[in-house]
């Protein structure tokens, strides 16, 4: 049987999603959701229902697609979740910690599946690149080096710290996925470049301390000029027996954003069939946007961060924010990143 969704954003990610249902084999359109009116009729297109509120078209849906801007992640995952809809979000998967940890706890009380879509973990040559570090043994020290100067105009260009909140999550998604390990610290420099056409920090530096004690380096400037790497970066990784490296296009010609969100809409239907639990899931998936946030953390202070204190201090604020329901569960956790990592 398909699966009938519900795309709820019909702006640009909206129809990059649009294209993904129309090529899966097991996914079906049940109905459009936007505030915008007009622009999910648009998207519709007179083959489905459209609306303005997720409630008046969730009964004819199995899961939802969140494609929303970054701002309404919060609400709409809420919402779906308190009406028993699996949901399937764009990253990053909330604007702040607690809100984050909110959403683990109403996916733990729902029961219903919540993950990202963090489609860069289906780029073609990641997982050749996984296989060469494995047979290498333990890592001592992997690293990203990310240049490009793309002129995006808009948001991204006025954001505080647009390579940081906007761009970085993709990397360090993919460096719990090369490690198979959580960060615990990070020391991060952002700052902007005299030349930059951002209002805010486009270039940075961060080190993280993972719980094996590996080391992972990101160095990275969304305003460079003269010399690009891949949009994936270029990788390296160092163990007693060698190192690997990956240059973010080696497997070939780089996927398309329709393969990867293709894949992830793919591992995220399998989930809901078998009951297995993605990669991505909301639990797991908190610790790369911990991992983000730690940095502009340290960025701002100008001090070293601990990732175990942010989650803490998230909690807490969790807690005293949340409904009763939600705030009973986010008490029972016996530490946040034991409930990320055990029920994750």
């Amino acid at each position: 049987m398909t699966l009938r969704a519900v795309l709820v954003g019909a702006g640009a990610m909206g129809t990059e999603w649009l294209d993904a249902v129309a090529a899966s084999p097991d996914v079906e359109l049940a109905a459009v959701v936007d505030l915008d009116g007009a622009a999910a009729s648009r998207a519709a297109g007179g083959r489905v229902p459209w609306a303005t509120e997720l409630a008046a078209v969730a009964g004819s849906a199995d899961f939802v697609i969140d494609a929303t801007v970054p701002a309404a992640h919060f609400e709409v995952t809420a919402s779906a979740l308190r009406l028993g809809l699996p949901v399937l979000g764009e990253k990053p998967l909330t604007a702040t910690l607690p809100q984050a940890l909110h959403l683990a706890a109403l996916s733990e009380l729902t029961g219903t599946l919540f993950a990202v879509s963090q489609s860069r973990r289906f780029e073609l040559g990641l997982a050749g690149f996984k296989k060469q570090i494995a047979g290498l043994g333990a890592v001592g020290s992997l690293t990203t080096s990310f240049y490009r100067g793309p002129r995006f105009g808009g948001f991204r260009e006025m954001m505080e710290h647009p390579l940081l909140l906007d761009m970085a999550i993709h990397a360090f998604d993919m460096a719990r996925y090369l490690l198979d390990d959580e960060p615990v610290r990070v020391f991060c420099d952002a700052y902007n470049p005299p030349w930059s056409w951002y209002a805010g920090d486009a270039a940075a530096s961060a080190v993280f301390r993972f719980a094996s004690g590996a080391r992972y380096s990101y160095t990275a400037s969304w305003c460079s000029t003269g010399f690009d790497t891949s949009w994936n970066g270029d990788w390296q990784a160092h163990t007693a027996a060698g190192t690997a490296a990956w240059d973010g296009d080696l497997a070939g010609p780089a996927s398309t954003l329709l393969e990867t969100i293709s894949a992830s809409l793919a591992v995220f239907v399998a989930a809901l069939r078998t009951g297995q639990r993605p990669a991505t899931r909301v639990h797991r998936n908190v610790l790369s946007l911990a991992m983000v946030l730690c940095a502009v953390e340290s960025a701002s202070s100008g001090l070293p961060v601990l990732v175990d204190d942010t989650l803490l201090t998230a909690h807490v604020a969790a807690i005293a924010s949340a409904p009763a329901d939600v705030a009973e569960v986010l008490r029972g956790w016996p530490s946040v990143r034991a409930a990320l990592l055990e029920t994750g």
